[in-house]
């Protein structure tokens, strides 16, 4: 009987994780693909720590050219994650005519176009599926039963950590650096948190995303990114005050032949059903011309999660091998010559509708100038409160405008903040309260 040879590239959570997998419903796997899936050799610097799971001898090595180069091996699986050398043994695993499945989505966002090309050229595939939500399948979707329709928007809630963070401050009231280090305990976010709290994972997510549904090509340094690190409990309970949840939100639209691609902290209105996913859980929610709006949700991060998806990939081209078929689909859904270029477009023009918090010193002519500036640079108000509570020494106003331009927007926050009235610098939070 025919075995389809697997190799591994990198023996940490994840990798772990798809090897336990691998190996615990190798029977469920063989009856489900029609031959045993196999691997056969596992490539990582540390080969000695004791992951808890037992392999057979020799399957372990430090050397990854066993694996990459070996002849008997099909699948290469990249877990190592990173820019280099991920992007050197990917392409020498395709240089060698092997199938690529990766979780791998910071390589794939700067330089997926030079690693597609490579497979193209060589007939191999290269599937993703773990790169974004974890164990969400949301790119096959994209790629499979919602192929037929023509997207106009994706919306994420792509970072656990961020979630977590943020569900935590909402419940409870707590500050972030607080969260922050509650999430750091627990295991939800790195020693160094940077590319989770900054917005880069969720940016790094959103490239791919964008790409599946619009069949763009994505400069990831055009991607607006934004993270949560200024958001403070005083923003999420006037948030609540006004009906809405701050959640880390990705966002793709389609606007004609530009395409809006960014991230930054929202107000969604609470009764949207993204408001409702909280802690570490992930949703995505794609809005497609004939199916109309479709959200799926999950753990998007994780061992076993992360590993159901390589495995799904896995079997998908375990699947395809048995039946003699090469490449079935394009990474990117999109046959290749059909991926255009799409400009992003500037975050100066996108429109909005914006909640403002101003400090100030309790003064009466305070409003008249606010507002005046405001409607000078053309931007409405839709709603106003001040309150009689001070916050450290400042009397809060709170704006919520009508749909404005984002360059107004900072052009009068930059006015606001010269004038002696003002005592600190103006906070601002986008709102997205039509996600279709």
């Amino acid at each position: 009987m025919k075995t389809i040879n697997v190799g591994l590239l990198g023996f940490g959570t994840i990798g772990t994780g798809v090897a336990k997998l691998l190996l615990t419903n190798s029977a469920l796997i063989a009856d489900k693909v029609g031959t045993p899936v196999v691997l056969k050799k596992i490539a990582d610097l540390d080969v000695t720590t004791d992951r808890g799971i037992e392999l057979s001898p020799g399957l372990l090595t430090t050397n990854a050219m066993e694996l990459l180069d070996d002849p008997e091996i099909a699948v290469v699986v990249e877990l190592i994650g990173g820019y280099e050398p991920a992007k050197s043994f990917v392409l020498r695993a395709i240089e060698n005519g092997k199938h690529v499945v990766t979780a791998n989505k910071a390589l794939l966002a700067l330089h997926g176009e030079e690693i597609y090309a490579a497979a193209a050229r060589k007939g191999v595939e290269v599937l993703f599926e773990a790169a974004v939500g974890g164990g969400i399948p949301v790119i096959s979707a994209i790629k499979g039963n919602m192929a037929a329709n023509n997207f106009g928007s994706v919306f994420g809630i792509l970072n656990g950590t961020c979630n977590y963070i943020l569900t935590c401050m909402t419940q409870e009231g707590a500050d972030f650096a607080t969260v922050l280090h509650r999430a750091q305990q627990l295991g939800y976010a790195e020693a160094d948190p940077t590319f989770d709290v900054e917005g880069i994972d969720t940016a790094h997510k959103l490239a791919l995303l964008v790409s599946l549904c619009f069949g763009t090509r994505v400069n990831f340094a055009d991607i607006y990114t934004e993270g949560i690190s200024s958001i403070s409990a005083v923003d999420i309970k006037f948030a609540r005050d006004f009906g809405y949840k701050i959640k880390l939100l990705a966002i793709g639209k389609r606007d004609g032949d530009l395409v809006e691609a960014r991230v930054h902290p929202t107000m969604i209105p609470v009764s949207y059903p993204l408001a409702d996913v909280d802690g570490v859980f992930n949703a995505i929610r794609l809005t497609g011309d004939f199916v109309g709006p479709v959200m799926l949700s999950g753990r998007g991060a994780g061992m076993e999660p992360t590993a159901s998806a390589v495995l799904g990939d896995i079997i998908d081209i375990s699947r395809n091998l048995m039946a003699g078929i090469n490449r079935r689909c394009a990474p990117l859904s999109f046959l290749d010559g059909s991926v255009a270029t799409l400009k992003i477009k500037p975050m100066g023009e996108i429109e909005s509708k914006y909640y403002l918090r101003f400090s100030a010193v309790d003064r009466p002519s305070v409003l008249a100038k606010i507002s005046g500036v405001l409607g000078a640079h053309n931007i409405s108000i839709e709603s106003m409160v001040q309150t009689a509570r001070m916050i450290g020494g400042s009397v809060p106003i709170v704006i919520m405008t009508h749909e404005a331009r984002e360059m107004d927007v900072q052009k009068a926050l930059q006015e606001i903040d010269t004038f002696d009235i003002i005592t600190d610098q103006s906070r601002y939070i986008r709102i997205e309260d039509n996600l279709e």
